[in-house]
C-alpha cells in the first residue's frame, strides 16, 4: 500500500480509525455510552454464534432491556441463561412473544436459511426488527422479508455493518464529494483462520450446528462473508454488478466438507471497472479489507481503519489544515480525525484515534436511533436484498462454474 521510492513520487495518507499512535484517545462522541431517549425492551431470536455477541453488545446500551430470548436448541438456551441475567429463555418466538407482547423489537440472529419466519412473524406482532446479514439464502425469501417490511409500518434494519460504521461514514464522505475522483477498480479480502465446524456427536444435532457446511442451505463465504463487503462497495459508489465469475475449492480443511473454504470472485460493472474478491478460511493476512482506486487516489478500509493514498498530482483539501502528520515508512501520512475542528481546540489533534467497539455496535446503536430518534435506517430490506443477491450469484457462479448475469430485475424487491 506504500510506494517503496522516495519523493516527488511520495503519496499521502488519510487515516480515519485507529493505528500509528502507540498511545490513543477516543472523541468523546465516540467513547460516550449512547442516549436514546427512551426505552425499549427487546427480545432476541437465536442464541447462537452471533446471538452471543448480539448479548455481549447489548449491555452497553442503558436504555436497552433483553426481556427475553428463543432458541429452538436447549444447550444453548442453558448457556443463555448465565450471559443474559434478568431475561427469559423460551423454545419458541411464539412463546416468547405470547408472554411479553409489550417487546418493542426483535433481534434476529437465527441461521441465514431461517430468516424469513421471524421476521415475518415478527413485523406481524407489529414489532421493530433488526435482522443478521445477509438477509435470507435464497432470492424468494428475500423478497418476501422484504415485502413484510414494506407493509408492515415498522422499522426493520439489515445487520450490514459498514453503514453504520463512523469510520466508513466518514471515509465514503470523501469517496462522494470526489477526493479520488473517478473510481478505476474496486478490490476487497476476507481472511480467516476459522474451521467454520462446530464439533456435536448427534447427527441431527450436527447438521443443524454447522448449516454454513450444509450445500442445500449456505451461500458459503460468498454470502456470510462476502455479502457484508459487497454491499459497502455498492454504498460507496451506487453501482452494481452486471456479471459475476467465481472459482475456489476446498483447500484449506479436507474433512469431508462439499462447501469451498477459499474463493475468488470476478464482479464486473456497467461501466468497464471491476471487483476483485478473494477469501479464505485458512489464512489470516491482511484479515478483511476493501479497496478503491481512483484517478485521484485510493482508499483503504479495514472496518477499525480507513486511509486515503492521494495522487501527487491530487489536489489539495480544505480538510487538511487539521492534519496531523505522521511518517508510514517512505509514505507522509494525514491522520483525519473525527470532529477535528473540536479536538485542535483542545489541543488533542495529534493524538490518534480508533473504534471503540466491533461493527455489530454501531449496527445495534443505529438500529434503536432509529426507532427512539426517527432516523432513516442505514440499510433497509430493499438494500440488504440487493446485497444478498450479490452474494446469492457469486455463490451459484462458484457452485455452477458458470458466470451469472445480472439484469436490474434480479435486485428487484418485487
Amino acid at each position: 500500500m506504500h510506494d517503496n521510492h522516495s519523493s516527488p513520487d511520495r503519496r499521502t495518507v488519510l487515516m480515519a480509525g485507529a493505528g500509528g499512535a502507540a498511545t490513543q484517545i477516543l472523541p468523546d462522541f465516540l467513547a460516550a455510552r449512547p442516549h436514546l431517549g427512551a426505552d425499549l425492551r427487546v427480545g432476541l431470536v437465536g442464541v447462537g454464534r452471533q446471538g452471543r455477541a448480539i448479548l455481549a453488545e447489548l449491555g452497553k446500551f442503558d436504555e436497552v432491556t433483553l426481556v427475553a430470548y428463543c432458541d429452538t436448541d436447549e444447550r444453548r438456551l442453558g448457556s443463555a441463561a448465565r450471559r443474559a441475567k434478568g431475561a427469559k429463555g423460551y423454545a419458541t418466538q411464539d412463546a416468547m412473544l405470547a408472554a411479553h407482547p409489550d417487546l418493542d423489537a426483535l433481534l434476529i440472529a437465527t441461521p441465514t436459511h431461517l430468516h424469513r419466519a421471524p421476521c415475518e412473524g415478527g413485523l406481524a406482532a407489529a414489532k421493530h426488527i433488526y435482522c443478521e446479514s445477509p438477509l435470507a439464502h435464497s432470492i424468494e425469501d428475500c423478497r418476501a422479508i422484504t415485502a413484510a417490511a414494506a407493509s408492515a409500518g415498522k422499522v426493520f434494519q439489515t445487520g450490514y455493518q459498514g453503514r453504520a460504521n463512523p469510520v466508513y461514514k466518514l471515509a465514503r464522505s470523501f469517496v462522494r464529494s470526489g477526493a479520488i475522483r473517478d473510481v478505476l477498480s474496486m478490490s476487497a479480502q476476507s481472511n480467516q483462520k476459522n474451521s467454520w465446524r462446530t464439533p456435536a456427536s448427534d447427527p441431527v444435532r450436527d447438521k443443524a450446528l454447522n448449516w454454513r457446511l450444509d450445500p442445500e442451505v449456505t451461500l458459503g463465504l460468498a454470502g456470510e462473508l462476502g455479502a457484508q463487503q459487497f454491499d459497502v462497495l455498492h454504498w460507496f459508489t451506487s453501482k452494481y454488478p452486471v456479471r459475476v465469475e467465481a472459482s475456489g475449492g476446498i483447500l484449506a480443511w479436507r474433512d469431508g466438507r462439499e462447501v469451498a473454504d477459499t474463493v475468488q470472485a470476478r464482479l464486473t460493472y456497467k461501466d468497464g471497472s471491476q471487483l476483485s474478491w478473494n477469501a479464505t478460511l485458512g489464512n489470516t493476512y491482511n484479515g478483511t479489507q476493501e479497496l478503491l482506486m481512483g484517478t485521484m487516489g485510493t482508499v483503504r478500509l479495514a472496518w477499525s481503519h480507513g486511509w486515503l493514498f492521494k495522487e501527487s498530482d491530487a489536489p489539495t483539501q480544505g480538510w487538511e489544515v487539521y492534519a496531523n502528520r505522521q511518517q508510514f515508512h517512505n509514505d507522509e501520512g494525514i491522520t483525519l480525525i473525527a470532529d477535528a475542528t473540536k479536538l485542535a481546540s483542545q489541543g488533542k489533534l495529534k493524538k490518534g484515534i480508533g473504534l471503540p467497539h466491533p461493527g455489530l455496535y454501531y449496527g445495534l446503536e443505529t438500529f434503536f436511533q432509529s426507532i427512539t430518534q426517527d432516523k432513516d435506517v442505514v440499510c433497509s430490506a430493499e438494500e440488504g436484498l440487493r446485497a444478498t443477491a450479490i452474494a446469492i450469484k457469486v455463490q451459484t457462479a462458484l457452485t455452477t462454474g458458470q458466470a451469472q448475469d445480472i439484469s436490474e430485475a434480479d435486485l428487484a424487491s418485487k
